[in-house]
């Protein structure tokens, strides 16, 4: 059986393969790698990432835990500062080896196009069943929770996750590099919570020239990673709740704009890109509609709290908008989102 027979309304589903797993990431061609690197003329760098054991605690989602660092172990030895002489007698050598507990989406990061999907009637039967983008099914494709991967070649021992198909690792195959346009909204509207809809994105594109072209990555300053930073480690939710502008989601016409504007990807330093709660209700309803949007019907990725001041900085000193994008996240098969240090060059 076909995995799906009918598709969301004004979906990509399908358009790049019926097997496809890279979504708008298809657009990330040679030709847009090259005119990424185009855009490099001062050679300087800047590293988008916020340290990854930033924002700091789980008060913003706690679900998400910071990341525990410590050594390996050599027999029950913490391989750190070890002494090779414990070995050898004569070795001379010390060693140092760590290991890293995280939440894959604790910091910067990149969702997969397996965190967000929806009830969705894929075969035309009257069933709504939990897909993902391009009608990969949990349960099927997608493992964990309960729907643990009870075959043969079952990916995941109980208790875990796995993603055999839209595992963010595929994002890092692709190699995610291409160019990347920066609309600065902090500096459009401030600091304070905005909610931006199609209006107010095309009037500050337009007042700072940064109008991105298909295939190119979008990406959003509202200063919300600068606040998290200056909190160095406890974040205040309620100051949080009142910082940086955040998209419509429920704006039907900033919908409409990501879907023909053909945007590889959206990039932001806030906390979800959207506006959460959303002003959606009634029957069939989405939460988050950018990401049921984007992540869902689209295969548009979405990443957020990259930290992104000083390259604003730059490119507004500069008169400039666009830049070489490098940002792929872990290669960690199975996985469902990644952090990731972006990296942009201009």
């Amino acid at each position: 059986m076909k995995r799906w027979t009918q598709r969301p309304d004004g979906s990509t589903w399908g358009d790049f393969g019926p097997d496809d797993e890279l979504g708008r990431l298809n657009l990330l061609t040679e030709e847009k790698v090259l005119q990424a690197v185009r855009e490099v003329r001062a050679g300087k760098v800047f590293c988008l990432s916020l340290p990854l054991d930033l924002p700091g605690g789980n008060v913003l989602n706690p679900r998400r835990h910071a990341p525990t660092l410590k050594p390996t172990f050599r027999e029950g030895t913490p391989y750190l500062n070890f002494a090779m002489s414990q070995v050898q007698p004569e070795a001379i050598d010390v060693l140092s080896d760590d290991q890293v507990t995280l939440s894959m989406q604790y910091s910067t990061q990149w969702d997969g196009l397996c965190h967000v999907g929806a009830m969705f009637d894929i075969q035309g039967d009257g069933q709504a069943r939990r897909v993902y983008y391009n009608g990969y099914a949990a349960g099927v494709d997608v493992f964990g929770g309960a729907d643990p991967d009870n075959s043969e070649a079952a990916c995941c021992p109980p208790g875990g996750s796995y993603a055999r198909k839209l595992s963010v690792s595929r994002y890092a195959e692709k190699g995610m590099q291409g160019r990347g346009v920066l609309v600065d909204l902090a500096r459009a509207f401030g600091p304070g919570r905005t909610i931006v809809g199609h209006a107010q994105l095309q009037a500050a594109m337009r007042e700072q020239d940064a109008q991105p072209e298909p295939g190119d990555m979008l990406v959003l300053r509202t200063g919300f990673a600068e606040a998290v930073v200056a909190m160095n480690g406890h974040p205040d939710p309620h100051t949080l709740e009142q910082t940086g502008a955040v998209l419509d989601g429920a704006d039907p016409a900033l919908l409409d704009w990501i879907t023909h504007s053909g945007i590889a990807a959206i990039c932001a330093d806030n906390y979800a890109v959207e506006s959460y709660p959303a002003r959606t209700s009634g029957p069939g309803h989405s939460i988050l509609p950018l990401h049921h949007h984007c992540l869902f019907k689209l295969g548009v990725p979405l990443a957020e709290l990259w930290y992104l001041k000083d390259l604003a900085d730059w490119l507004h000193a500069n008169g400039r908008s666009r830049f070489l994008l490098t940002a792929p996240p872990l290669r960690m098969p199975g996985a469902v989102g990644s952090p990731v240090t972006p990296i942009a060059t201009v």
